[in-house]
């Protein structure tokens, strides 16, 4: 119950304080036009005094400037309502002669009755407020809300970065993030709310400057006063007073504004962090002791306040030694014992896959540190530049690492953190291959190529000479390894090529072709499609290059079909010229295998019976009849020195594709639309079995 009495009590209080805010403001904007009587402006210029007081007092007791994120509204409504009562006690003053007992008391009382002096007071008051505290509030002010926006973007990415490694959760997170826009809220809101500060050191000058002409001319020539002197002194007073009357609270605002933009985040308020701060070094204190008794040394020098200051600081200079000597034995005496922090382990690392790596054992550091002569850096530059140029697609970085757990002289090479391809190298040796004009062999270490598979043979330096007289192919270690690295990309480059990959390669071109992107994208088809019909090509080894063509065909037959693999065909006919390029010998001719008729028939029955296309409702012993009489051909083919490149209809091309790709994924296999009409065609076998 006491629980509940006090909630309805707080509510109360808070709607309570709400209608009074409203109330204020009213009030002020009303007495700029209504005149008050002298006691209620005695009331409210004291009101004015005690929130001056309360304001200083309050900011220098928050330990951050966001625990008074009030105060730029709060500086307007009390610099408005300053202003409202230095009109109401002018109106007074002009008016009446006389304006309450406070302004009268201020202006008699704290002036010493004599206007001079009270005028000088007010200059100063004026000169300290306006030329110290105002001036440096405003510069730190704006200092700190650029160096706050400044910084907001760093402070952004510092709380998305913990709450991805799992320091905080979501909503520390959004409290954090509202705390920056609080902080970036307020100190701009300080920035313009320092230049009412200003304005009302300003104000205050012109106003009592006119109360000054203004009085003195009514007192001379309405109010009957025949000396001057006389009007002057009554109405200088009265303006006098006003006017401090009136500095004393603006300059305790002002200076309670400076304590608040000046003061940083802290666990304690301003009053704890002096004392801490400042007496926590007892040997200065020894030293300004001795510096103040030496000033009461000096001859012509006052020796009583110098020497009774001396005593006192080296007094307190004791006393705080004696205290830090006690917490230090306490200190010791407790020996606290200090639990390990435990932050939850930052796994989002642990998850990231690398799209291409390259392990490597330690005895193969050297290929890879420039400073021991290794160039292996640059040949991966090199070769992503070759693949871009080759197969026209941009290949992610390589991550290059040293395994311990591997053997000294091997190498692994990983797609998406899967081994697709293990070599060895001998870094001290040659690698010595016979391209089959090697009369007399070389004594070696044998081997087998890696990128190929060809066997070859491990020389030293000392024998690279004669290995080439002798008809070998000599490739040094950094030669093996790039070249390993080449081939695997090209076979796995489809692997490689993602959605994001494609998305930045149509970026790449949008620019320029604008229109077949925005007609094929995403209205016909998504950036995913894309990607399957560009991962065929790939494997197939077809450059995605001329991409342009490629989005053009697409665009022309996606409105007539969805099918991925018949859209691949499409594409593969449109770059006919291209293909054509790619199988050509060097005297122009296209050297063929050719499929039997019957052959081409059998296929094409079995695709329109297959749902998938996949030929798994062929008879096995047809399949391996293919298979031994095609590999036959391919043999005989490579002993001629010709690429072996096979020649279908385009019905049964992918059907083919898919039934030899289990001998090799190697084979060129092209249909008659992928061939340009003016290119010279040979056939050099025919795969012909017995169905």
């Amino acid at each position: 119950m006491v629980g509940a009495n006090n909630t309805v009590l707080s509510n109360q209080f808070l709607k309570s304080g709400e209608l009074s805010v409203v109330a204020i403001i009213v009030l002020v904007l009303v007495m700029f036009l209504v005149p008050l009587p002298s006691w209620i402006l005695d009331v409210f210029l004291s009101l004015n005094i005690c929130i001056g007081f309360s304001i200083l007092l309050l900011t220098m007791h928050v330990r951050k400037s966001l625990e008074f994120s009030v105060f730029p509204s709060l500086l307007l409504v009390t610099t408005l309502f300053r202003l409202a009562l230095n009109v109401s006690s002018t109106r007074l003053i002009l008016l009446e002669g006389q304006a309450g007992a406070v302004i009268h008391a201020f202006g008699s009382v704290v002036a010493g009755n004599n206007y001079i002096v009270g005028f000088v007071m007010f200059v100063i008051l004026t000169i300290i407020q306006f030329m110290v505290i105002t001036k440096g509030s405003e510069r730190v002010a704006e200092v700190a809300a650029r160096f706050v926006l400044d910084a907001m973007p760093g402070k952004q990415m510092s709380i998305d970065a913990d709450l991805n490694a799992g320091l905080i959760n979501e909503t520390e997170a959004r409290s954090r993030r509202r705390e920056v826009e609080r902080e970036a809220d307020f100190y701009g809101a300080m920035d313009g709310a320092s230049k009412f500060v200003k304005g009302d050191a300003i104000a205050g000058i012109l106003i009592t400057v006119i109360n000054l002409i203004g009085g003195f001319a009514i007192g001379y020539l309405q109010k009957g006063f025949t000396d001057p002197l006389e009007a002057l002194k009554v109405y200088a007073l009265l303006t006098i007073g006003d006017g401090l009357v009136s500095q004393v609270p603006a300059l305790l605002i002002s200076t309670a504004t400076g304590i608040l933009v000046t003061r940083s985040a802290s666990e304690d308020n301003l009053g704890t962090d002096v004392t801490k701060q400042l007496l926590a070094y007892p040997k200065v204190f020894w030293i300004v002791a001795i510096a103040v008794a030496f000033f009461g040394i000096i001859p012509g020098m006052p020796k009583i306040p110098f020497f009774l200051l001396a005593g006192i600081v080296g007094f307190l200079a004791y006393s705080l030694k004696q205290v830090q000597i006690t917490d230090e034995l306490v200190a010791e005496q407790e020996q606290p014992v200090e639990e390990e922090v435990k932050r939850p382990e930052n796994v989002a690392t642990l998850l990231q896959v690398e799209p291409m790596e390259l392990e490597i054992g330690y005895r193969l550091i050297p290929l890879v540190d420039p400073s021991q002569g290794g160039d292996l850096f640059e040949r991966v530059t090199l070769i992503r530049r070759q693949t871009a140029l080759e197969l026209g697609m941009v290949l992610p970085p390589i991550r290059i690492r040293d395994n311990m757990q591997l053997e000294p002289n091997t190498y692994v090479i990983k797609i998406k953190g899967i081994d697709v391809a293990k070599g060895e190298i001998l870094t001290n040796y040659y690698l010595a291959m016979d391209p089959g004009i090697v009369v007399q062999p070389l004594e070696g270490i044998p081997t087998v190529e890696p990128a190929f598979g060809l066997p070859a043979i491990w020389i030293t330096e000392n024998q690279r000479d004669e290995a080439e007289i002798a008809g070998y192919t000599v490739v040094d270690p950094p030669s093996i390894l790039a070249t390993h690295l080449t081939e695997v990309i090209k076979s796995r480059a489809y692997e490689l090529l993602g959605r994001q990959e494609v998305q930045s390669l149509i970026n790449n071109i949008k620019e320029d072709y604008n229109v077949v992107v925005s007609e094929l994208i995403p209205n016909l088809m998504t950036i995913g499609e894309i990607q399957k019909v560009l991962a065929n090509l790939l494997k197939e080894g077809i450059a995605i290059r001329n991409l342009v063509a490629i989005l053009e065909t697409l665009a022309d037959y996606a409105p007539m079909t969805k099918d991925i693999d018949l859209l691949t065909e499409f594409v593969r006919q449109a770059l006919a010229r291209q293909i054509t390029k790619m199988v050509q010998s060097d005297d122009g001719a296209v050297r063929v295998i050719t499929l039997h008729p019957t052959l081409e028939q059998y296929l094409g029955k079995v695709q329109q019976e297959a749902k998938e296309m996949m030929g798994y409702s062929m008879d096995p012993r047809i399949i391996q009849a293919i298979y031994d009489k095609l590999g036959e051909i391919i043999q005989q083919t490579t002993s001629m020195g010709y690429q072996p490149v096979i020649l279908t209809s385009p019905t049964i091309r992918l059907t083919f594709r898919r039934i030899t790709e289990r001998i090799s994924t190697k084979l060129i296999i092209l249909s008659y639309n992928e061939i340009i009409p003016e290119a010279e065609v040979h056939s050099i076998g025919v795969v012909e079995i017995e169905l």
